[in-house]
């Protein structure tokens, strides 16, 4: 074993945490798994989840500094230390909040703190929310290991941002005992403000995109089309009303078909190149074209037995209607069927077909 040159009060605790350190592993376990359990059932997504056992040399030079701060190996709450890296500020209460509510540690309340709320420009980093745990016995208990609900261990959530300060920051050295130029501090502070500016904006867009999807999806189930642009998380919405639904229906009863779910995600290009800006003109395209969809789908049908057809046939359909409404031809066909499946030999042929399906029904 190495000898640090520690005086015999602190040998004592380092020899305490060496006959111990099976406990704080087994702590280390108990803490990390309770930590992703809590986010997975809440279903948080946090860029990570650390823990760690103190080193030996790490204790050891803390004992050299302030070794007579501790009566015991036990005064010391960051042998085993926990980190809940977040992408949002507001999830770091949430995250407390869950921890607190549903029982997850026990809470030293009068070691833990909030430094967050220091206002130092440049401690940006360090505004960790820091807990001072304990392992419940209703989370685990072993009565020939009882110190693994005794010893305490910190806990500190912060965000993305704060972590890659806070260890951008160490790497600096600013934190060692050497003086730093007030130039690089001053830059440093700087920095530190752009970083806290940089995390709030990322709640506040987060809030803000969060509330116009919200808007968005009441105007949908509204019916207020005109007002909602066309766009991926208004299409989503508007197809999560089932807006195909009757038309496939009827399509598939001319065989009695079955009916086989696809992604009609894939048409939003589609319908963008087709001019349609809002939900509006995609429903008044579907109104309109939905009668010459399905005389078109007959003629598709005629003299088959097939007896399975796709979601997405409705919708395709009413697309090369209006193509054809639009005063479109083969070319524009054949552009259709290319983004659709990619440019290749067989959209022609396709497009040919397709245009002499339409020209059998009169479009309405």
């Amino acid at each position: 074993m190495e000898n640090y040159g520690l005086d015999l009060h602190c040998q004592m605790i380092l020899d305490e945490y060496r006959e111990n350190h099976s406990v704080f592993e087994k702590i280390e376990e108990i803490v990390g798994q309770q930590l992703r359990k809590c986010v997975e059932d809440n279903k948080i997504y946090v860029n990570a989840i650390e823990t760690r056992v103190k080193a030996e040399k790490s204790l050891a030079g803390k004992l050299e500094l302030k070794g007579q701060k501790y009566t015991t190996l036990s005064d010391i709450t960051d042998i085993v230390g926990a980190r809940v890296i977040t992408f949002y500020q507001e999830e770091v209460d949430k995250i407390a909040a869950l921890i607190e509510i549903e029982k997850v540690f026990d809470i030293d309340w009068d070691c833990s703190v909030d430094k967050r709320r220091m206002v130092e420009l440049d401690r940006f980093g360090y505004l960790s929310l820091h807990y001072i745990c304990r392992i419940p016995k209703s989370t685990y208990f072993d009565p020939e290991h009882p110190e693994i609900n005794e010893y305490r261990f910190e806990l500190q959530m912060r965000t993305a941002l704060q972590h890659v300060w806070a260890t951008m920051d160490h790497d600096t050295g600013y934190k060692s005992g050497f003086e730093v130029p007030k130039e690089y501090l001053r830059n440093l502070s700087r920095l530190a403000g752009l970083l806290e500016l940089a995390d709030e904006q990322f709640s506040i867009i987060r809030t803000e995109i969060t509330e116009y999807r919200r808007k968005i999806q009441t105007l949908v189930s509204d019916g207020n089309f005109d007002e909602v642009p066309l766009n991926g998380d208004t299409f989503r919405s508007y197809l999560s009303m089932n807006p195909f639904k009757k038309l496939i229906e009827k399509i598939a009863a001319v065989n009695q078909a079955e009916i086989v779910e696809d992604n009609l995600m894939r048409y939003l290009e589609i319908l963008l190149s087709l001019d349609l800006k809002t939900l509006g003109d995609l429903d008044r395209m579907k109104k309109k074209c939905q009668e010459s969809a399905y005389q078109l789908s007959l003629r598709q049908f005629a003299g088959t037995d097939l007896d399975i057809v796709t979601l997405s046939m409705a919708l395709q359909n009413l697309c090369v209607v209006y193509i054809v409404k639009q005063g479109g031809g083969v070319k524009e066909l054949q552009h259709f069927y290319d983004l659709l499946y990619g440019e290749n030999k067989y959209n022609a042929d396709r497009a040919q077909h397709i245009k002499e399906k339409i020209d059998q029904i009169k479009i309405i």
